[in-house]
């Protein structure tokens, strides 16, 4: 059965198992890496819940995971306003990941990043291959071309080429379009 994600809340679409991220992080900066990691789990978030829980051992232990998993061990006890773009970045993911996505859309994650950032998040990306479908919306063809399996290229909203980089790359309509052969 579809469903039209464009009518569903923000609520309704991460519980149907999707995670979105947009170029910009969406992070609560004035606290650690740790809390907000804690604050994305997926948990029971009603007032009374919230107020009187206690994090388990394992919960504990799935936060602590997932900030290895970004890459954001060290940085743990950091509050979040001080980490760098591309670390902002990874922790915006790691709070998607402690919802449990099956699905990760994500929009220019790489933008801004220094080289060796975007060739991090690059692995981040290929160590999530598996568990999670993602879908990476990039203009940074040397990024995608490090990371994807199936590449489709839009052009004025319909799609002109579709399948492994290296026969899109070389599809004329892509060439045309995009370098202007």
């Amino acid at each position: 059965q579809s469903t039209d994600l464009t009518r569903l809340s923000e609520a309704q679409i991460a519980h149907a198992g999707i995670g979105r991220k947009f170029q910009k992080p969406t992070i609560f900066e004035p606290l650690t890496v740790f809390e907000n990691l804690e604050l994305a789990m997926k948990a029971d978030k009603t007032v009374r819940a919230t107020l009187f829980s206690r994090l388990s051992g394992e919960e504990g232990d799935r936060i602590a995971s997932t900030i290895a998993l970004v890459g954001l061990t060290a940085s743990a006890d950091r509050v979040a306003a001080l980490l760098s773009h591309g670390q902002k970045q990874w922790l915006e993911i790691g709070m998607l990941l402690m919802q449990e996505p099956k699905l990760l859309l994500l929009d220019e994650p790489v933008a801004g990043m220094s080289d060796q950032e975007t060739e991090r998040t690059a692995e981040l990306f290929l160590s999530l291959a598996g568990a999670h479908s993602l879908v990476v919306v990039e203009h940074d063809m040397a990024f995608i071309e490090s990371i994807a399996r199936k590449v489709t290229v839009l052009h004025e909203g319909g799609v002109i080429a579709e399948g492994p980089m290296e026969s899109v790359k070389s599809d004329p309509r892509v060439i045309e379009v995009y370098l202007g052969r």
